[in-house]
């Protein structure tokens, strides 16, 4: 059974999350405060497929415990949930290392969809662990799709699940341009109910962490009103 960390402080919202969760099929541990659910992450061995956060909570707030548990796990999923609307909550959220955001209020098929979509992306991240190992290579980048590693000239690079996923693709498909909608039905499922901009927040996460000017890319290029391309080679 998959489990979910709810960390939630609203009690009447937790409830009605956690009950439609196990409804779902889900194992929910279910904490009110940021420090608690770090404590029940580190406790559980970081053994949870995805993480429900609330942004706005008293002491530690949403934010930083996903940004601690990015630092714990590459792999488990992360979906921000906020009372807010505006658009630096969402891309604040991707850029520290969420999966995803809820905007509140929010209806309990979407939030079990966007769960079942995280979880679908960590169980095929597991799967793909077992595979027998292949090295993709394109200029002074190789991808390891076993250990599920990027290295550029060699080194590591370190990168979220859904950064890696999107490395991927674009290494299986070198100099094709593909549309924001592509990137976003591979990624994310075509069930997704969120916005095409969660696409262009985490490329502009990818350059940071391997262009050498992520202003000036080389090889993340963008197709102005359609998508992006990867450049196999540094020109």
């Amino acid at each position: 059974m998959k489990r979910i960390l709810v960390c939630e402080d609203e009690d009447s919202i937790r409830e009605f999350v956690v009950l439609n969760l196990k409804r779902s099929g889900y194992d929910v541990v279910d904490v009110n405060c940021g420090e608690d659910a770090v404590k029940a992450f580190d406790d559980a061995g970081g053994n949870f497929e995805v993480a429900l956060l609330d942004i706005m909570m008293p002491g530690i707030d949403g934010f930083t415990v996903c940004k601690m548990l990015r630092e714990r796990s590459d792999t488990v999923g992360i979906i921000m949930l906020s009372a807010k609307s505006q658009e630096m909550d969402k891309v604040s959220s991707l850029m520290i290392g969420a999966d995803d955001y809820i905007t509140k209020p929010f209806s309990i098929s979407e939030l079990v969809a966007r769960v079942d979509a995280v979880c679908r992306r960590v169980s095929l991240s597991s799967q793909q662990r077992t595979e027998v190992q292949t090295t993709i290579t394109s200029g002074p980048f190789s991808i390891n799709l076993k250990s599920r590693v990027l290295y550029k000239n060699g080194e590591p690079i370190d990168l979220t699940q859904v950064e890696y996923q999107i490395m991927e693709y674009f290494l299986k498909n070198q100099n094709t341009a593909l549309d924001r909608i592509s990137i976003l039905h591979h990624i994310w499922g075509e069930n997704y109910y969120g916005e095409e901009k969660i696409v262009d927040v985490n490329i502009r996460r990818i350059r940071m962490k391997i262009e050498d000017e992520p202003s000036n890319p080389k090889y993340i290029m963008t197709i102005w009103g359609y998508g992006y391309k990867w450049n196999p080679e540094d020109k």
